[in-house]
């Protein structure tokens, strides 16, 4: 069947006005946070340079076209339209179909290609994200002691981190996100270990700030356990008694994997700057007045580490990112109908000797979003240097 199309202009016109609610959201969130700059620290320094204004602005479209993804997209990313199946750019859908315009084709599956680009990126910045901050955690909360305390604590933390690190990672998360690990207890007991440590980390800091000030100590640590039980409950057990918390099995297979990758890379940056940090004067000056070794570590030498730990956080993103992709590539982790970046350029892969239009759009999606990152992370790192 022969389709009517649209010219490339057409395309790239109805492509970017289907964007208006991330423009608008990026105007006001960048033109009100260049205003104020001078009040917004490392954040606000950001734009001072073009390389962090590039940053910036990139990752902020992904951030803003996840958040507004079911107005941005003009069809579901599941859904499918027979006579579309691998339709050109800009084709138009039959009025008996529903109408409207695939803009970017449909796949080999009759699926809006611009649609399934769009919602991918719900997908990218909830777990790349979230399982490099879960990896932070981990890793800040085993580097912290390992670093300060040295010895016998070091040598085997450190061992642990070496075993994991010294493993192939593409074998190590083919190993951890094969479909059949979802039906034993492995990825379930990680899940647990791991989940546990932004409780402990954060009922840790408000244990050794508020300790002599018990009205506050008791509400921080009751809101931290409450709140932190009920996400717990929600991601490992899938037992939110609101049913506002919870995971697609998948995404928790991939989640723990990340966490487990990513967190012997942070603990031997956390360890390495905590063993420069506690030889300076101001650790001394603690240690002097009678401050205990925990509030040493998350008061005064995790807050001076920040730095390169928010450029490498940037990084390891974009790797996780990259990683998501390869996954989804290779079939592995999410769902088979999933809309992921990965997942689009693999479906489309069969069609690349004909056409290459299903590709590009989740293949730029990645690449941008991973520049946006990177460009972060170098101004970060510049300015990091200047404080």
């Amino acid at each position: 069947m022969n389709l009517e199309q649209i010219g490339t202009l057409q395309i790239i016109v109805s492509s970017v006005g289907r964007f208006w609610p991330v423009w608008l959201a990026i105007a006001m969130v960048m033109g009100t946070s260049f205003l104020y700059r001078k009040k917004l620290g490392l954040y606000g320094q950001l734009y001072e340079t073009n390389v962090g204004l590039l940053g910036l602005a990139i990752c902020f479209f992904w951030l803003f076209t996840a958040v507004f993804s079911s107005v941005i997209a003009p069809y579901d990313p599941i859904s499918q339209i027979a006579v579309m199946k691998d339709a050109l750019p800009g084709s138009v859908v039959p009025e008996g179909s529903g109408g409207g315009v695939y803009l970017f084709g449909g796949d080999k599956l009759s699926r809006d290609v611009f649609s399934r680009m769009v919602y991918g990126s719900q997908i990218v910045l909830i777990i790349a994200p979230a399982a490099t901050l879960f990896a932070l955690m981990v890793g800040a909360t085993l580097g912290l002691p390992a670093g300060y305390y040295g010895g016998k604590i070091d040598t085997l933390l450190s061992f642990l981190a070496n075993m994991v690190l010294a493993f192939p990672v593409i074998l190590l998360f083919y190993l951890l996100v094969t479909p059949g690990i979802m039906d034993t207890p492995v990825p379930y007991v990680m899940a647990g270990v791991f989940f546990l440590f932004p409780i402990i980390f954060f009922c840790a800091l408000f244990y050794t700030r508020f300790k002599n000030r018990p009205d506050r100590l008791y509400l921080l640590l009751g809101l931290t356990i409450l709140l932190g039980g009920w996400v717990y409950l929600g991601l490992v057990f899938n037992a939110d008694p609101l049913g506002i918390v919870s995971i697609d099995p998948n995404q928790l297979n991939i989640f723990i994997a990340v966490v487990f990758a990513s967190s012997p890379g942070v603990f031997r940056i956390v360890r390495g700057l905590v063993m420069d940090i506690k030889t300076r004067d101001y650790v001394a000056a603690a240690q002097t007045r009678g401050e205990t070794p925990w509030y040493i570590m998350l008061w005064e030498v995790l807050p001076n580490a920040r730095g390169p730990l928010i450029v490498d956080t940037c990084l390891r993103i974009g790797y996780t990112t990259i990683l998501l992709g390869t996954l989804g590539y290779f079939g592995l982790g999410l769902a088979p109908e999933s809309p992921d970046w990965g997942t689009a350029i693999k479906d489309a892969s069969r069609l690349l000797r004909t056409t290459i239009h299903p590709a590009l759009p989740p293949t730029i999606a990645l690449m941008s979003f991973v520049l946006g990152l990177n460009l972060l992370a170098d101004a970060l790192r510049e300015q990091s240097l200047k404080d």
